[in-house]
């Protein structure tokens, strides 16, 4: 009984150190920078010829150059992927710039693939995320320039500006590419839009609230 409790214990201990490390795995070379032109499917891309490689697969410019924030939103989100540096395929991590004008908010959003590290450049801006069910606890804190804040894997979170000038932010994340749900369009602009009976129960709401906020995206 004592070995057969051994056993299942190294199982169980091999079991969660495999899923632990089950996201985008360490490379196994120096680099492997994404070859668009590639037939092969891969969860990724296949690695380009490294005789081929040049410093520009490596380098995006233009991230010190300020979004336009004329927008409903308030605010613009310069997020360069895989897709923009080839040379981030296999690494794991990528980077977002965001500007916001006064009162500028990103919305309630997740990313499906990776943590984030945000950074205050510039302003002052309130974040938070909110924890999973049963809990649903918001985690929340005003930063200013220099603060430093985490955002958990998968969880919905979000940022506004809250002072009189504008802000920057700058975050990196956990994937070479992190993807994004923006919780309000997945509900409210789906493609075709989720039966109003389903989201009014789920709200709460009469059909009439449903409809006017699903109206923008018809």
């Amino acid at each position: 009984m004592a070995n057969l409790m051994v056993i299942i214990s190294v199982v169980v201990a091999i079991t969660w150190s495999t899923i632990a490390v089950a996201y985008e795995p360490s490379p196994l070379q120096d680099f492997c920078v994404a070859d668009f032109n590639s037939p092969v499917t891969v969860n990724g891309f296949s690695c380009l010829d490294p005789k081929q490689v040049t410093a520009d697969h490596f380098l995006i410019k233009g991230l010190n150059i300020p979004g336009n924030t004329s927008n409903p939103l308030g605010s613009f989100v310069n997020r360069p992927t895989v897709l923009e540096i080839p040379g981030l395929n296999t690494l794991g991590i990528s980077t977002v710039r965001v500007d916001y004008a006064p009162r500028g908010v990103v919305p309630p959003h997740l990313h499906p693939r990776a943590a984030e590290v945000l950074t205050v450049l510039e302003g002052t801006v309130l974040v938070g995320f909110v924890t999973s069910d049963p809990e649903n606890r918001l985690i929340s804190k005003i930063l200013h320039k220099g603060d430093v804040f985490a955002f958990p894997f998968g969880l919905i979170h979000f940022q506004q500006n809250i002072g009189k000038q504008n802000a920057v932010t700058i975050a990196f994340l956990s994937s070479q590419n992190p993807g994004v749900i923006a919780i309000a369009n997945s509900v409210f602009g789906s493609n075709p839009l989720i039966n109003d009976d389903v989201l009014a129960k789920a709200f709460q709401v009469d059909k009439s609230v449903i409809r006017k906020l699903q109206a923008p995206y018809n």
